[in-house]
């Protein structure tokens, strides 16, 4: 059975809050997990410590847990490996290279021939 690394929400309404969880790919969302490896919170704080104010989101992760889970083939999902590209477990992914077309332009309508009848 696949096992995947991805988020339990919790939280109430408008204050989500994510668990980090190793969980087989075919269970419930907010099921039972095989095991709780971080947490994340995606709301934006100031950071106690730091003083120039900026805000940061909180991520917290047992690194040496996560690296197991990989090692043995667990499958993050999406967003559980932004986060870890993010802490440094795994490579970013590449998006793909889109080169931004502009927009086609409107040509003004073909007048009619001049070979018409003219009045």
């Amino acid at each position: 059975m696949v096992v995947r690394i991805r988020l339990a929400r919790f939280g109430r309404t408008n204050a989500p809050f994510y668990n980090i969880v190793v969980s087989h790919a075919r269970t419930a969302r907010n099921s039972r997990p095989l095991e709780v490896i971080g947490t994340y919170d995606p709301i934006p704080k100031k950071d106690t410590y730091d003083e120039s104010g900026r805000l940061h989101k909180d991520v917290k992760l047992d690194v040496l847990r996560a690296k197991y889970w990989i090692g043995v083939g667990a499958q993050p999902s999406d967003t559980v490996w932004r986060l870890l590209s993010m802490v440094g477990i795994l490579e970013p992914k590449q998006r793909p290279d889109q080169q931004r077309q502009p927009p086609p332009t409107l040509s003004p309508p073909a007048e009619a021939s001049e070979g018409g009848a003219s009045t």
